[in-house]
């Protein structure tokens, strides 16, 4: 009995020893970072995936991917499973941006560099913020749809309402919209949030306002390429599409079709290698102790974030060849 209590503490030692030789981070030149990304089934986190991952090992890097697949706990969770990991620094695109301040705190406590990707975590004590300047390509969805319907009933479909971005994006379009509105040259029938960016309910929320409205509608407003998306097949139904100005944002290949043919006016392309690329750089930086560039400090709640915004470009029949000539996608995809 002795014999083995004296083995097992032997053991005990030994194991504790190979603990504590771990390193508790891995070497600065070789950093392991994770990056929680919000929804990997949606087109666009998938190509931010790929540029950032390759980004990043050209910097020396390792990165560790997770997929919230749109779920609030299951992002938590795995942020969590991330510190317990020890990485160096977490890379977020938060699913919901109002209920990670416990989670980065505990990152924080952990020693590990915590940004936030593309939309900003609202009251945590985030290191660094890299996006699009999101105002702005709000007031780029609105600018395109009014050169297009000048005068006329609009309707606003917005983003998420967990996504601090879609406030942003509407503010964006306000600012646009307001002197029209005030004029009486643009009527708003109405506006809402589409719950997690689902294009099923975009459709069931323009199918409503078709009904409600008689089909007497000349613009909308649409947040993002998904949504817009929803509500042209509503239009379709209606034999509307085409003759409904709507925008979009994102630069999604099946958007990007649409406006080629003419049923989607705009997208706003966000062109997604420049901001991976930018903050696998940014990481690193802050991972080594390094000051990355910053171009705006940005209120969370908790604190002014400093963060860098990029600029994003408007996309219509007229200039969608800029997506070939960015290597965004091939004349072949675009059917060109």
């Amino acid at each position: 009995m002795k014999r083995t209590l004296i083995s097992t503490l032997l053991a005990a030692t030994a194991l504790g020893g190979v603990m504590f030789a771990t390193p508790a981070y891995a070497s600065k030149q070789k950093p392991v970072i994770g990056f929680s990304i919000d929804d990997l089934r949606v087109e666009r986190w998938a190509r931010d995936r790929d540029y950032f991952v390759e980004a990043a090992g050209k910097l020396g890097a390792e990165v560790n991917v997770q997929s919230a697949d749109a779920n609030e706990q299951r992002q938590v969770s795995q942020i969590e499973n991330l510190i317990a990991k020890k990485v160096d620094a977490i890379v977020i695109v938060p699913f919901n941006s109002k209920v990670l301040t416990n989670t980065v705190k505990e990152a924080r406590k952990a020693g590990i560099k915590v940004i936030s990707y593309d939309r900003l975590i609202l009251n945590a004590d985030v290191d660094a913020y890299i996006s699009f300047d999101n105002e702005r390509v709000g007031s780029l969805q609105a600018e395109g749809v009014v050169k297009k319907v000048p005068k006329g009933n609009y309707y606003l479909l917005g983003g998420s309402p967990t996504d601090n971005n879609a406030k942003l994006l509407r503010a964006g379009q306000m600012k646009v919209l307001k002197p029209y509105v005030d004029k009486g040259d643009i009527k708003i029938l109405g506006d809402q949030w589409v719950k997690d960016w689902n294009p099923e309910e975009a459709l069931k929320i323009m199918e409503n306002v078709l009904t409600k409205n008689a089909n007497k509608i000349d613009a909308v407003v649409a947040s993002n390429d998904g949504t817009a998306g929803g509500a042209i097949q509503a239009l379709a139904a209606q034999k509307l599409a085409g003759k409904v100005a709507i925008s979009g944002q994102d630069a999604d290949l099946a958007a990007v079709k649409r406006v080629i043919e003419g049923t989607q006016t705009l997208t706003v392309y966000k062109p997604l290698k420049l901001i991976a690329t930018e903050a696998a750089k940014m990481t690193v930086q802050l991972v080594k102790g390094e000051k990355p560039k910053f171009t705006h400090k940005l209120d969370n709640g908790f604190k002014k974030v400093d963060s860098l915004l990029l600029t994003p470009t408007i996309i219509t029949k007229e200039n969608v060849d800029l997506l070939v000539k960015d290597n965004f996608y091939t004349k072949e995809q675009l059917g060109l």
